[in-house]
């Protein structure tokens, strides 16, 4: 079993994560009151991006909770009562997120897309957060819950045998890479929203404006897949390092990298566009872009993963074929 004060660090932790995307979305909720296309907007959509604002402040109040409690109530003191706390607190702070990132998507979509396809995305948003963070957890934390403690032990005695990373130190490296990644992806998608508020989002052609809010949708996704390995740990793993957690958050980070690259490239396209007023131009520069990233992030990285097999592997076919018959 993990210990009480590695848990308590990978439970702050986490917790900072989810902190650091509500506040750079807060960031942007209080300064999109203050662009000119929010006066343009619905009164409706104006008090869902009030009502989005609140549920974000909700949000940030019960993640800050966890530190006034560790100083206030334990002295500092790693208490199991401070890691059911944060534990809690996260969960709970999930559902206003979830439902406030559904609303802001609502609110950017509506003055393009018109009501129905607005309203669908809005409510797809936050289906699709509810599902990663909260529904994809509670079905496995049954399945998972006799496995836990069997794969525990197995991974401690593996850790003893081997003289590689310790799986402590794996699930730290995956969940520092989540937040290496995580805000920058919240900051582009709180300039996403905000985009979409200003005159210029007005006059730019109705093509660049389907291809900024698909943009804004997989920029949100992507968050969404960021955001799960915390929600994942909580859960269904009740903050224990395993093996299976340590898998589960690195196939979020890296499917969370394919739609965040879309997102990146197709505001790319639409900048290149603006500023040289050339659709092909604009493709061009997109789909060279998107190319980079996927080359770099998958393609030369499988390949460094079947050299490295390879490498590993040649010793151990030298060997059979020159053992004695």
């Amino acid at each position: 079993m993990a210990k009480l004060k590695d848990k308590i660090q990978l439970a702050l932790d986490e917790s900072r994560m989810l902190v650091l995307g509500s506040q750079v979305l807060l960031g942007f909720q209080y300064r999109s009151v203050f662009e000119p296309g929010f006066q343009k907007l619905p009164v409706l959509s104006q008090y869902l991006k009030l009502g989005g604002l609140c549920l974000l402040l909700v949000a940030l109040g019960l993640l800050l909770s966890t530190a006034a409690h560790h100083r206030v109530v334990e002295g500092g003191e790693d208490t199991h009562q401070l890691h059911r706390f944060t534990t809690k607190v996260m969960n709970c702070a999930l559902l206003p997120f979830a439902i406030a990132l559904g609303i802001d998507l609502y609110v950017a979509l509506h003055p393009t897309t018109g009501y129905m396809p607005a309203i669908i995305a809005g409510l797809g948003a936050s289906s699709l957060a509810l599902f990663f963070w909260y529904g994809l957890e509670f079905i496995r934390r049954r399945e998972r819950e006799p496995e836990i403690k069997e794969e525990q032990e197995m991974s401690e005695e593996e850790d003893k045998e081997s003289g590689g990373t310790k799986l402590k130190d794996k699930i730290k490296h995956v969940l520092t890479e989540c937040r290496v990644v995580l805000p920058g992806a919240q900051a582009l998608l709180g300039f996403q929203f905000i985009s979409t508020l200003t005159e210029a989002f007005e006059k730019m052609p109705q093509a660049s404006k389907y291809v900024h809010l698909s943009s804004l949708a997989f920029v949100a996704v992507s968050i969404v897949l960021l955001m799960t390995p915390a929600a994942y740990h909580r859960i269904v793993e009740r903050g224990e390092e395993t093996e299976h957690f340590h898998r589960f958050a690195s196939r979020m980070l890296i499917a969370a990298m394919i739609p965040l690259a879309l997102g990146v490239c197709g505001d790319l396209y639409v900048i290149v566009r603006k500023v040289t007023e050339s659709e092909m131009g604009a493709l061009i520069s997109a789909l060279v872009a998107l190319l980079f990233f996927y080359t770099l992030w998958f393609g030369f990285t499988l390949f460094r993963r079947s050299q490295e097999r390879s490498r590993q592997e040649r010793p151990e076919r030298e060997r059979r074929q020159f053992a004695p018959q």
